[in-house]
């Protein structure tokens, strides 16, 4: 049974905290009222407390007591009511620190400074980024956690992502049933900031995080408990499209969200490509971080790259080269010192025609010429395309007649 000094701490532990699991850091963190920096040691030394790696159960009404004493009296009950089957609570594996690190990579550009903003702010103000692929939407919001030194818990949305894999469940942990958080019950208690990455790629099962958009906590009805948000929670969702599915095909998957549910957020952040002088310091710095220098080979990228983008918002070709595919570019040159072997490489992922055509708009860029030589030269060619179709169209016509 316990003494009149560890059911003080019990008592304790469980009033600060809320619930009946903990960690090291939080045993340690609850002893320190009674002049102690160490976790209890009669709690961390008994095995029937172990629950999980450094985290253990307090003892509560109904459990059976192990003394760590070598006698007959080891086994003792602290009260005789009927042991509860309740599921215990358990921390994940989020017991470290989780702030992000700054990458030497990264380049401030576009939302940047309003997304660190509200970061810094430590307020709960929901924002939804959109973009298109590549274009370093995540990596802003990483970055900005990371110069804030903010917690970040990145929950990565599916068509399959429910409530339990967002709020949590019951699991099987050392052979017994026990209550894991959700990565947004974790952000919540911790006051971290929530990134749902990808989050058009949702079903209406999203729909369980309406009142944590609302900033006013949830009920997890399946522990009959009510979390309320810690200071400095807040949500952040990137997604490639507005919420509102892809008509074009282009990012397949993509689902119409719940109005109500993109209402919920205050601001909505509009993703472009960085520019060309952004996208260079950008590839400088991945060329650096491998160790190399090509500043004329970044030139050509760079000009190749806003090209092809050009074209594509034109409609004249069905794919574009991000941010992201140019970085791997830079780093499989890195490794290969081949720049056509880099480039070849990377744009295999297209189909034929799409990526003979990049390749050999590459080979272009790489000989010297301008982007308005390249441009007008896809122009005319363009053009000449068109008659040839016209003639041909002309031509079924005549043998129809």
């Amino acid at each position: 049974m316990l003494n009149a000094k560890q059911q003080e701490y019990v008592d304790h532990a469980k009033k600060m905290f809320g619930k009946t699991t903990l960690s090291v850091a939080e045993l340690k963190k609850a002893n320190s009222k009674f002049g102690c920096k160490y976790a209890p040691q009669w709690l961390i030394k008994n095995k029937d407390y172990k629950v999980g790696k450094s985290l253990f159960k307090l003892p509560v009404e109904g459990d059976v007591v192990k003394n760590e004493t070598p006698n007959k009296e080891a086994e003792k009950i602290l009260t005789p009511v009927e042991t509860k089957k309740e599921a215990a609570y358990i921390v994940s594996s989020l017991t470290g620190n989780i702030v992000p690190k700054k990458d030497p990579i990264f380049v401030s550009f576009g939302n940047y400074p309003d997304i660190k903003s509200i970061v810094k702010s430590n307020r709960f103000y929901p924002v939804f980024i959109t973009g298109l692929s590549g274009n370093g939407k995540t990596m802003g919001v990483t970055q900005a956690c990371a110069e804030a030194k903010r917690e970040l818990i990145r929950v990565n949305i599916t068509i399959e992502t429910d409530e339990d894999d967002l709020l949590g469940g019951y699991r099987l942990k050392d052979g017994q049933t026990v209550w894991q958080n959700g990565p947004v019950i974790e952000a919540m208690e911790r006051g971290a900031i929530l990134l749902l990455d990808e989050v058009d790629l949702a079903s209406n099962k999203i729909m369980c995080l309406q009142p944590i958009l609302e900033g006013s906590g949830v009920f997890v009805k399946k522990i009959n408990k009510f979390v309320k948000p810690a200071q400095g929670f807040n949500v952040i969702a990137t997604a490639n499209t507005k919420g509102q599915g892809s008509d074009d095909g282009k990012f397949i998957g993509t689902n119409v969200l719940n109005e109500a549910f993109l209402e919920r957020f205050p601001v909505t952040f509009e993703q472009k490509y960085p520019s060309v002088a952004i996208e260079k310091k950008i590839l400088n710095n991945t060329l650096k971080a491998s160790g190399k220098s090509d500043v004329k080979f970044v030139d050509k990228l760079t000009t190749w790259a806003d090209v092809i983008r050009k074209t594509y918002f034109e409609g004249g070709v069905d794919e574009i080269i991000s941010t992201r595919r140019l970085v791997h570019i830079t780093q499989a040159y890195a490794i290969f010192d081949n720049k056509m072997k880099a480039v070849q490489m990377c744009t295999n992922r297209f189909d034929d025609d799409t990526k003979n055509s990049f390749v050999e708009l590459y080979t272009k860029v790489d000989s010297g010429a301008s982007v308005e030589d390249i441009i007008e030269d896809q122009r005319k060619a363009d053009v000449e395309a068109q008659k040839e179709n016209d003639k041909d169209s002309e031509s079924d016509d005549e043998e129809v007649i």
